[in-house]
This record gives C-alpha cells, structure tokens and sequence, in this order.
C-alpha cells in the first residue's frame, strides 16, 4: 500500500510539472520550435529568439487564397480583439506564407490591412524562405502539410490550424482556425488558454 501511495505521489508530481502552465499539452506536441530566420512585413528579419518571452499563436496561410485563409485571418483577429478587450499582453502571432515567391513583405501589409488588428497586436507576418523551408517547417515541427498547387492553380494545399507556443517556445496544441464539418472554431478557448499561459508562465 505505502509502495502505491509513493508511485501515485510521484505520476501526481509529474503531471503537474507537464501542466505547470495551467494548459494542457497534445500528446502529439510538447517539442520546442525550430530555429529560423524569416522576414517579417516591414521587411526586418524575425527570429526563434524573437519569440522568447511572449505567448505565440501561429498559422500558415498566403494572400491567393480564394478559401480558408480569409476566415482563418478573420477569426484569428477575432481572438486578437477580445484579447485586446480583456488586457491580456505578453502575446503575439506569426502566420507564415507558405506561397513566399508571391507574398512579399509589401503584399503581406497590404493583406492584413484588411483586418480589423489592434495597434497593439504584434503579428509578424513572414516570408522571405523557399518552399522546401515552409514545407520542412510545417512538417517538423506541426505535423501538418504544405504541398504545391495542382497544376494549372495558384492554390496551396496547408493546414488550417492555430498552434499555441509558450514563452519558452514549446508547442502546446492546436486548433481548428475555421468552422469545419466535425469542428467549430473554438474562441473562448483559445483566448482562454492564451490568457493562462500568460499568467502562469511555465518554469
């Protein structure tokens, strides 16, 4: 009986250190970020190390996107704006091009000037990598795809999630970023996990 005791002592003590923060982490998550260097929309280089002390939401969209992209963008300002509206800072999003030969630094501005963003919102838009990077980075590190159009289209094939990255740069899960069949965009939950990362940064 003391032997039990002593081995759920001790799986309770680890799973509150896996869950210090106060938000759970996927199974299929929990590895930290790769290194990059990317370019941003105001043309400034934007790095891993950028990222360190900050909660992060990211995404993988381009401007042509004749589908997922504009609701994805418009939910993601969605959950920028309540945030906003709550006080919550310590927080950004980086939403990478997986069409970098076209989105520019000048046509990612103009993009998201499209969008009701706050001043204040840090949302580093970036590009300036080939396509093996965005595939490779997609793939790695979010087990998620990026594949070239069809031919005779402009149209990438990408996922449509958000991911959510602690300040220590360690994914923690995913979300569906638009209303699908079998999943409903989830605001409330994903401004509410952003909130309790930021307010319980993990050690």
């Amino acid at each position: 009986m003391r032997k039990l005791i002593s081995i759920v002592f001790v799986l309770a003590l680890a799973l509150s250190a896996c869950n210090s923060s106060g938000v759970e982490v996927m199974s299929r998550y929990g590895n930290t970020i790769d290194d990059f260097e990317v370019t941003n929309q105001n043309g400034e280089t934007f790095t891993k190390a950028d990222m360190e002390g900050k909660v992060w939401l990211l995404d993988f969209i381009f401007t042509n996107c004749a589908t997922v992209c504009p609701p994805m963008t418009a939910n993601m300002t969605q959950v920028v704006n309540t945030l906003e509206e709550k006080g919550i800072e310590d927080y950004g999003v980086i939403s990478f091009s997986v069409d970098p030969k076209t989105d520019s630094p000048e046509v990612l501005t103009d993009y998201l000037s499209y969008y009701d963003v706050p001043e204040s919102t840090e949302w580093q838009m970036v590009t300036g990598y080939d396509y093996d990077f965005i595939r490779n980075f997609a793939e790695s590190n979010f087990k998620t795809i990026v594949a070239p159009p069809p031919e005779g289209s402009n149209q990438v094939t990408h996922g449509i999630s958000f991911y959510l990255i602690d300040q220590n740069g360690k994914i923690i899960k995913d979300y569906s970023g638009v209303d699908t069949g079998d999943t409903e965009f989830a605001l409330d939950e994903i401004v509410s996990d952003v909130e309790t990362l930021v307010e319980n940064e993990p050690k």
